[in-house]
This record gives C-alpha cells, sequence and structure tokens, in this order.
C-alpha cells in the first residue's frame, strides 16, 4: 500500500495521433472492511490515508457512535484491510440497520445507514454565523493548495472543515463521503468542535453530503461545483447555507442567503 496514495504506472500516452510510453501517477483505490464490536459492518472504498479518522467519521455520521466517550478502542490492520472499533456500550446491529441501507451517489457507490427521508425531519440547524463573500474565496483558494493528491492524479476530492479566517481541518479520498468522514473522525478524536463551522468541498454537493452535514450540525457548506436538487431541498429544510460555482470570482447560495455577506 503506497504512503503516498499513488502508484506509478508505465502508460501509453496518445497526443495527436502519436503514441509515446510514459509514466503517469494513478490513485490508489483501498478497500477498508469496518468491523464494530465484532461484528462485520460495511466495506468502503477509500484513499488508504487516514483509515482510523474514516472509520470513526462514517460511525458518527451514522449514529453508531454518538462521542468520543463511547469509544472503548479502534485498532487499524491495514495488511487485512480491516478498521476493528468497540464501543462501550454494545451495539445491536441488525435492530439499527435493519431496512436503513441506502446507495448513495457517492464515488463508488457510497453506502449510508440512515434512510434520506428521515433527515428531512431532523432537528434544524441553528448558528449565528456570518461569513464575508471574500472570505469564502480565500478559504476555497487554501482548499486548493493543500490538495497535492489532486494535483498529482486527478483522481480524489478534496474537503475542508473551517472557520471564518482559516482551515483547521483537511482531507482527500477518491469519495466525497470519505473525505468528509475523515473530517469527522479527525474532529472526534482531538476534539475539535464543529460549531459554527465551514465545510469545503471539491465534489458536487449531493444530498448525502448535506445529511452528514445536518448530523454534524454544520451550518455552511461551500462547493467548487454544483448542488443537487435534494440537497437544496434539504439544505433548505434543516436550515444549511449552501453554496456552489464559487470559483471564476463568483458563487450561487441556494439557501439560507443570510448567513453570507
Amino acid at each position: 500500500m503506497e504512503d503516498n496514495g499513488f502508484r506509478e504506472l508505465e502508460i501509453m500516452r496518445v497526443k495527436d495521433g502519436q503514441r509515446k510510453g510514459e509514466k503517469d501517477q494513478v490513485v490508489v483505490e483501498f478497500p477498508l472492511t469496518i468491523f464494530l464490536n465484532e461484528q462485520e459492518l460495511v466495506t468502503l472504498l477509500c484513499s488508504p490515508q487516514d483509515l482510523k479518522f474514516l472509520a470513526l467519521g462514517f460511525l458518527r455520521s451514522e449514529g453508531l457512535l454518538g462521542s468520543l466517550e463511547e469509544l472503548e478502542s479502534a485498532t487499524v490492520d491495514t495488511e487485512r484491510s480491516i478498521v476493528f472499533v468497540k464501543t462501550k456500550g454494545q451495539t445491536n446491529l441488525a435492530e439499527k440497520l435493519y431496512g436503513k441501507r441506502t446507495i448513495t451517489s457517492g464515488c463508488g457507490k457510497g453506502t449510508v445507514f440512515f434512510h434520506a427521508i428521515d433527515s428531512l425531519q431532523s432537528k434544524t440547524v441553528t448558528s449565528q454565523l456570518k461569513v464575508k463573500g471574500e472570505s469564502l474565496f480565500a478559504l476555497m483558494r487554501g482548499l486548493q493548495d493543500r490538495s497535492l493528491l489532486f494535483k498529482a492524479t486527478g483522481g480524489v476530492h478534496s474537503a475542508a472543515l473551517a472557520d471564518e479566517e482559516q482551515i483547521l481541518v483537511y482531507s482527500e479520498d477518491i469519495g466525497r463521503h470519505n473525505a468528509m468522514d475523515k473530517i469527522v473522525g479527525e474532529c472526534l478524536l482531538k476534539g475539535i468542535s464543529l460549531t459554527d463551522r465551514i465545510l469545503l468541498t471539491s465534489g458536487r454537493l449531493s444530498a448525502e453530503i448535506v445529511l452528514k452535514g445536518t448530523k454534524m450540525g454544520l451550518p455552511l457548506i461551500v462547493s467548487r461545483s454544483a448542488p443537487t436538487s435534494l440537497a437544496v431541498e434539504v439544505a433548505e429544510k434543516v436550515g444549511i447555507t449552501l453554496v456552489g460555482f464559487l470559483r471564476g470570482g463568483r458563487f450561487n447560495i441556494y439557501t439560507h442567503a443570510e448567513r453570507i455577506f
């Protein structure tokens, strides 16, 4: 497993009808299986970095891990591609997950276990956060400057947690949802607050990204790319400000524009 997240391969590059053998950097796709309290839960296709963050963030996002105090241990076995997580309270996964698996629009068919419709009845996200439009451009530049694996391969998504002035946590992964879960897991382990924070992402604003933001209480989600109709619907319902197409000196505010000035 490559620590840098990519593998160098010999390829045949074709340009203007001419073929030339060259080396290229291809992003690594890694299957990670999560066991919770000795029960196999799910296998995620991901980038092979920050696997403990990913596992804990996934469990936190899915409501299977409420806080750091509930965690007994988390052990990564990279040779077997497994993360073993134990909580202090045993979890009956069959009861919790019955009928709630949803295949999402995420890269590699991401999986979530909460039902999308449930989110429309979620508690409203409340926040006094106000952000200047100029600050959003600066934060997005910071996201792009950190995107080293993307620059090497063009094959990953980037995500970051920020306040109004700076990026606090950054991650990259082949899946948008994985990148976000890595941020959630790192914040959980390091005690970084999600209150009044901004989520930045390079990828499409799909419903599962907004649903995860809702569960974390994030008031503002910003992307260089487009939202989906369901993402806008959920964001409007739960009180999240959704910003898309932030690039080239412009951006679109789809919901709750009062947070941007």
